[in-house]
């Protein structure tokens, strides 16, 4: 009986024992664990991950909730805010064309759509008239609430895009709640970016793109916008104003009403045997009702006689036509125009009086029909240039003021600098602008014919470009010009921007 005891104690001890003895067995089989570094996000790639997410939510944001309906006047619009590298106010008149404001400068753009003129409020525009008193009111103070509404309706829905993005990637509130306010700072440094840079005269250097015959009326006279500075809503107001016309309910477009105080010059150049020209500067004639038309030459490629037939629809075009001889035109040409009425050839520093405005020019010394240099060639212009300058001072001498000099390369039209407050050229094919150091004013045309046949050897086609010159008829300087560019060959795309000279 003595051994039950000893038994006893024996299992115990082992019991006891066991738990021990399991954890060394269990140790023994499970391997050893390992120190590993692992390495934690860049603070840079953190910060442009939050950075991606807060703008694709901003984004996604505006694109769902940033539309914001809005009845203007007899219309009914749609403001919408967008991201943008140049900023700026873009206002689609459907199916007229395009008007673009360079109104600020901030990394977002104001889009306003004229969806429809609503028949109602229209109806009552032309059955009560008095009401146009207060037309530009209304639309001032329905802009102002449409750009308010817009500009909340826009910041909650950058704010929540960037917040819902950033829940659905990081799935921590605390990561969408930086996002949303990322978002929100983001946002207010854009506003203060339009407020700091906001032009509110933008208004009145509209760029249009679209119908080329409803450009006159959209965008409007150029006394009334040289003569009304600071006046931003009333120029709005009269912008939607010319729109609300040319929805009218007769479905007629307005007719351009010129000011009698200014006098409207076309100037074209370079036309270079495109017989569509005749047809473009006759409409432009006729939209704007154009006072005087100036060629600075390059009219045929070759000048030989038996091009001179071309010419002939000069007579029909509807204004007086002044024109200087080009490196393409030969005194056959010359001689060929000068028999044509209504056409005045101005050469060696001859001056006329032409529809109110007093014009001087010279034809090119040169005539390289060939497109051959020939030495000497920069000299001769020079002298051309010298020659204009001495004519245009004996006229100031005399009492009778040239008001425009006419050339055809720019290297002539830079000798009568000081002598006259404008001179006008072409021969280079493209557009351009420049004050001369003693304050005459170089306006270049670019080619009225797109280049002739030599449209055919560049990839994309040339533009056809002229200007619509206004001037004051009592100062007879230079108000604003309309800069027109029409798609070249086989396009059909048209373009009018208006400037104002500086001061």
């Amino acid at each position: 009986m003595a051994r039950v005891p000893a038994i006893a104690a024996t299992v115990l001890n082992r019991v006891r024992k066991s738990p021990r003895t399991l954890a060394r067995h269990y140790r023994a089989r499970r391997p050893h664990p390992t120190l590993e570094l692992v390495r934690q996000p860049h603070p840079w790639s953190r910060a442009l991950g939050l950075a991606a997410v807060v703008l694709l939510g901003a984004w996604l944001g505006l694109l769902i909730v940033g539309n914001v309906r809005v009845p203007v006047g007899p219309m009914d619009t749609t403001m919408t805010l967008r991201p943008s590298l140049s900023g700026g106010t873009k206002i689609n008149i459907s199916p007229l064309g395009a008007l673009q404001l360079n109104s600020h400068h901030a990394p977002l753009r104001l889009d306003v759509n004229v969806d429809q003129l609503d028949p109602v409020r229209a109806q009552a525009l032309v059955d009560h008239p008095e009401r146009l008193a207060g037309l530009q009111d209304e639309v001032a103070h329905d802009v102002e609430h449409g750009t308010l509404d817009v500009a909340l309706r826009s910041c909650i829905a950058v704010v929540s895009g960037a917040t819902a993005l950033g829940l659905a990637v990081y799935r921590r509130p605390r990561r969408a709640l930086a996002a949303g306010g990322t978002a929100l700072a983001l946002l207010m440094a854009c506003g203060a970016s339009v407020y700091a840079t906001w032009n509110p005269e933008s208004v009145l250097e509209p760029k249009y793109s679209g119908l080329l015959s409803s450009a006159p009326s959209l965008v409007g006279n150029a006394r009334n916008i040289v003569t009304e500075f600071n006046v931003y809503q009333k120029e709005l107001a009269r912008l939607v104003t010319n729109v609300t016309k040319l929805y009218d309910v007769t479905s007629t477009l307005p007719a351009y009403q010129p000011d009698p105080s200014t006098i409207r010059v076309l100037h074209v150049s370079d036309i270079h045997l495109n017989p569509a020209s005749w047809k473009i500067i006759a409409s432009l004639v006729d939209q704007y009702k154009v006072n005087v038309i100036v060629d600075t030459g390059d009219t045929m490629d070759h000048g030989s006689a038996a091009e001179n037939g071309f010419l002939d629809p000069i007579a029909d075009l509807g204004a007086p036509y002044v024109w200087v001889r080009g490196n393409h035109d030969s005194n056959v040409t010359q001689r060929y125009l000068q028999r044509m009425k209504n056409v005045h050839v101005l050469d060696g520093g001859r001056a006329e009086t032409i529809g109110g405005l007093r014009f001087a020019g010279t034809g090119d010394p040169q005539f390289t029909p060939d497109r051959s240099k020939a030495l000497g060639a920069a000299q001769s212009e020079e002298l051309a240039g010298a020659r204009l300058a001495t004519a245009l001072s004996d006229q100031k001498s005399a009492g009778t003021p040239v008001d425009v000099a006419m050339v055809h390369e720019p290297s002539a039209a830079r000798e009568v600098d000081g002598e006259v407050p404008l001179v006008l050229c072409g021969h280079l094919h493209h557009e351009g602008d420049e004050i001369l150091p003693r304050g005459t004013r170089l306006r270049m045309e670019g080619s009225t014919g797109g280049s002739g046949l030599r449209a055919l050897e560049h990839k994309y086609p040339a533009p056809i470009e002229a200007s619509i010159l206004y001037f004051d008829r009592d100062t007879r300087r230079l108000q604003a010009w309309d800069a027109i560019k029409l798609g070249g060959l086989g396009e059909t795309t048209a373009e009018v921007t208006r400037h104002l000279p500086k001061g």
